[in-house]
């Protein structure tokens, strides 16, 4: 098993990245082209180039789906793009962004993941997201959401933030999940290099109701788009990155992974109205939680009357359940 150097002065360095201020993510870092940054992964011509190569779209039919994956690979950094999801009927279908070294350490890989899972017509996409950590598998660290807007009207900034402490996800700049790391951990904390990858692909055995609903190619193609696509943080070389720090000297900017008051406020509003999953308050699957779980007892509470058997261990009720209406950008102010 590959051990790291330890986490002293060389990774500290790391932190002289990024000049993200938590208020203004990705305001002030360069948009690139597709091929300032990006290879085509899959999918043939599943893959189209629009605006120059300021936005990609990538589709799903009968015969493929498509992705594409960063030309570099980065120990830690900022990672956006602004995405717009299918719509209609788009049960089955799975669009991915995240990071992962799966093709490098098939056997010890890290991850983090956001990913977007289709639903029946009439019914809400979902989001997921996830961490994994030296080939940590056997422990899913998902947590699932509900979204105050319809993810298919508008192109919406997902972004990930890595540290070599803490990861936080973004939906438009708000923190939906800050996920540090712990002692307790160990390796589990993603900490090799990792591309970035987007991809839409066939999820029929799982996404939509563990796979009641499959995929219907009479709705295809189904078309992700992608724009306003960042890559921040520090390049390394594969096989060198264990000798080498990284080349600060390229990256004028300072990384801050602070959350302020006003974003941790915004977080919590969010993660109380719209989380619908969290793996630590998974009691069929964890009958105690990992270790690197913080109970929040109000949380705990919340997610137990929303699934009494998954978060309580009691039985289901079936009652009607009241659909949430769309929100409007009212609504989202107060996140």
């Amino acid at each position: 098993m590959m051990k790291l150097p330890s986490m002293g002065s060389s990774l500290l360095l790391v932190l002289a990245l990024v000049s993200v201020f938590v208020s203004g993510f990705g305001k002030r870092l360069p948009i690139l082209s597709f091929d300032e940054g990006y290879n085509q992964l899959f999918g043939d011509d599943n893959l189209v180039l629009h605006r120059d190569g300021k936005a990609v779209h990538l589709s799903l039919n009968e015969r493929t789906g498509s992705g594409f994956v960063s030309q570099d690979l980065y120990l830690h950094g900022y990672f956006s793009a602004s995405i717009k999801l299918p719509a209609d009927y788009t049960a089955g279908v799975v669009v991915a962004f995240y990071m992962s070294n799966g093709d490098m350490f098939e056997k010890n890989h890290d991850e983090i993941d956001f990913e977007f899972l289709g639903n029946i017509r009439g019914k809400d996409w979902r989001i997921q997201t996830n961490i994994y950590g030296n080939g940590s598998t056997s422990v899913g660290r998902e947590e699932r959401y509900n979204l105050w807007f319809d993810p298919a009207d508008d192109f919406h900034q997902y972004s990930i933030l890595w540290t070599d402490s803490q990861i936080i996800f973004y939906i438009d700049n708000i923190p939906i999940r800050e996920f540090k790391r712990t002692a307790a951990m160990g390796g589990d904390f993603p900490s090799k290099p990792m591309s970035l990858y987007a991809t839409i692909w066939d999820g029929s055995d799982w996404a939509t109701n563990g796979g009641k609903y499959r995929v219907n190619y009479k709705y295809a193609p189904y078309v992700a788009e992608f724009s306003d696509l960042i890559l921040h943080g520090c390049a390394v070389d594969p096989i060198e990155f264990l000798s080498k720090k990284c080349d600060t000297n390229s990256q004028s900017l300072e990384l801050s992974a602070t959350i302020t008051p006003s974003q941790r406020s915004k977080m919590d509003s969010f993660r109380r109205k719209h989380m619908t999953y969290a793996y630590c308050y998974d009691q069929t699957r964890y009958k105690v939680p990992p270790m690197e779980c913080v109970i929040n007892p109000k949380e705990a509470e919340r997610l137990k009357k929303f699934d009494p058997v998954t978060f309580g261990g009691g039985r289901r009720h079936h009652g009607k359940r009241h659909h949430r209406s769309r929100a409007s950008q009212s609504e989202a102010d107060t996140i």
